[in-house]
């Protein structure tokens, strides 16, 4: 675990006795279970140990929009508790076989009475992956308020090729999982994805993207 932002300045012999202090469980979650589902109450936040999770909304009928892929040592829940948010309005699933590491978020901010040095640091950290957070949503904003489905696909692209500083990626979701990301539809997404890839602007296999540096590259064509 010492590679979550939630423990990042704290000695690795004092994370068990943290633990311990927060009241930490282990859980394993198979592909596709839910962690949290829409409607639970809001008690617990988490830490993915391995694998990944997708955070989740659906209205009314149905239709799914992914707000967020969690990836190892990512922390979850954690907004909805702090807000106090009496239920969660979204769900969190397991996009593959996962473990992940469930704490009670009061112990969190409320120090333990030996007051430890470690279980002050944590509430600083929490702060700070709360202040990330609030940045991310703001970048994903910039995505989906895009125009047209090109201009999405190219703002999440380009912003995915900088983030790793290649041209050269994988992405974490599939094809529908894309489109539920971005909120657009499949067809008229993988149908763009095959035009810009016929112009020479990408080239992709599954969730693997090469970008190209072609001049001329507008977002307006569709």
């Amino acid at each position: 675990m010492n590679h979550s932002k939630l423990f990042a300045g704290i000695h690795p012999q004092d994370i068990d006795s943290l633990l311990n202090c927060l009241s930490a469980r282990r859980q394993i979650y198979e592909k596709h279970e839910f962690v949290f589902t829409a409607g639970d109450h809001a008690a617990l936040t988490g830490i993915v140990v391995s694998g990944s999770l997708r955070i989740l909304k659906e209205d009314y009928w149905g239709n799914r929009t992914i707000i967020e892929n969690l990836a190892p040592g990512d922390v979850f829940g954690e907004a909805f508790c702090c807000a106090e948010t009496e239920i969660i309005p979204v769900s969190v699933m397991a996009g593959e076989r996962t473990e992940v590491l469930l704490l009670d978020y009061k112990k969190i901010l409320t120090t333990c009475p030996r007051s430890c040095q470690f279980h002050t640091k944590i509430i600083g950290n929490m702060m700070k992956i709360l202040a990330q957070k609030n940045i991310a949503l703001m970048q994903k904003m910039e995505h989906i308020t895009k125009r047209t489905t090109r201009e999405k696909l190219l703002s999440y692209l380009s912003a995915q090729a900088i983030l790793r500083g290649t041209s050269d990626f994988d992405i974490p979701f599939n094809r529908q999982e894309l489109a539920d990301y971005l909120s657009v539809d499949r067809s008229a997404m993988s149908a763009e994805l095959g035009k810009m890839k016929d112009e020479g602007l990408l080239d992709y296999s599954r969730n693997h993207f090469t970008l190209s540096r072609k001049e001329g590259l507008s977002y307006d064509k569709m």
